[in-house]
């Protein structure tokens, strides 16, 4: 009678369900209590024959375990399901959440800030509506010098009734802002001025209206033309990797003498040759040049004391050579295929 008995509690125990910890708290009074269906049993037990104790005897214990075993597994699976609950976020968006992306003129001038900035460099800023003193007047553009021809600037009227500056404009250049700092900070001075500037030009592959600039200025005693190479030199294997080499060609700027273009080897065909670099294994990435010492006297600093250099580039030059964008509308246009190849780690 016993043995059936075991079989059959045996089996409800392995059948055992329970969908709420109130309902396995039930089972394992009904089960494992001291009035429960297997503490009765083995109450019982002591009444059986000798003979059959050692069978009956295993039997119990095996179904007295089963059921321990079944409650902690059940038990386990509530307390996980529980823990799982209190991790997740009710308030969060059943869909998935698509990686954003980072503009590539971003990318690109988050690097060299980083660049320059390993070597003393900080960053300065400055408004996009200038005044012609300090984009041009101060830079040694005298009002008729043919050099203003070079830049096609955008002109803000002057509207009536408002107090402001004659010869309102947006700024062609970010050298406004290091004329600032000049007239601000007293030497030493190595700051790097990144951002937008405006030109009156037609938009094409190659062109826009506006577009972005990261121009660096260091003035110093004894600050030397050497002193601007090595800089250069150590941004360009920096930015382009250590097996780059630059040159650098003579040039003209109101604001610098002597002034230079540099060029850097041609990163696609390693300088030896392609349609990109058109053939001559080197391509143009920016100008640069000492101080005119007009710009530093304009500016209230001594010239006969202190010299300076100063460059400046710009950022989708720079993009095009690093990630091979060939039209320059695409960073303006806000294309999200052209942006997705971007996407945020």
């Amino acid at each position: 009678m016993m043995k059936e008995r075991i079989q059959e509690l045996l089996a409800q125990v392995n059948e055992m369900q329970a969908q709420s910890a109130d309902e396995l708290e039930a089972l394992r009074i009904k089960y494992l209590s001291k009035k429960g269906e297997i503490t009765s049993l083995f109450s019982e037990f002591r009444n059986v024959a000798a003979d059959e104790k050692k069978d009956l005897g295993q039997q119990l214990n095996m179904l007295k375990n089963t059921a321990q075993q079944k409650i902690e597994e059940l038990r386990a699976q509530f307390e996980a399901a529980k823990e799982l609950q209190d991790k997740q976020d009710l308030t969060r968006t059943p869909d998935p959440v698509v990686l954003g992306s980072r503009h590539p003129l971003s990318l690109i001038r988050e690097e060299i800030i980083d660049i320059f900035s390993r070597i003393g460099f900080t960053v300065e800023e400055g408004p996009e509506v200038e005044d012609d003193k300090h984009v041009f007047g101060m830079l040694n553009f005298a009002p008729e010098h043919p050099a203003r021809d070079m830049q096609d600037t955008f002109f803000i009227e002057k509207q009536e009734g408002v107090q402001s500056p004659d010869d309102i404009l947006l700024r062609t250049h970010t050298s406004s802002v290091q004329t600032r700092v000049m007239t601000t900070q007293k030497p030493p001075i190595r700051v790097l001025c990144p951002g937008r500037v405006y030109r009156n030009e037609a938009i094409s592959a190659r062109a826009h209206c506006f577009f972005h600039q990261v121009e660096g200025l260091y003035i110093d005693k004894n600050v030397s033309f050497a002193d601007l190479r090595q800089t250069l030199l150590y941004f360009a294997k920096e930015m382009f990797g250590p097996d780059t080499k630059i040159r650098l060609r003579p040039s003209y700027f109101p604001f610098t003498e002597p002034s230079a273009e540099m060029d850097i080897s041609c990163n696609i065909c390693g300088g030896v040759g392609c349609s990109f670099c058109k053939g001559t294994g080197w391509v143009e990435i920016l100008g640069c040049g000492m101080v005119d010492p007009n710009v530093l006297e304009s500016c209230g600093i001594d010239s006969k004391e202190y010299t300076g250099y100063a460059f400046g580039l710009g950022v989708e030059r720079i993009t095009n050579l690093k990630y091979r964008v060939k039209d320059l509308r695409l960073f303006s246009e806000n294309d999200v295929r052209f942006l997705s190849q971007f996407e945020s780690c």
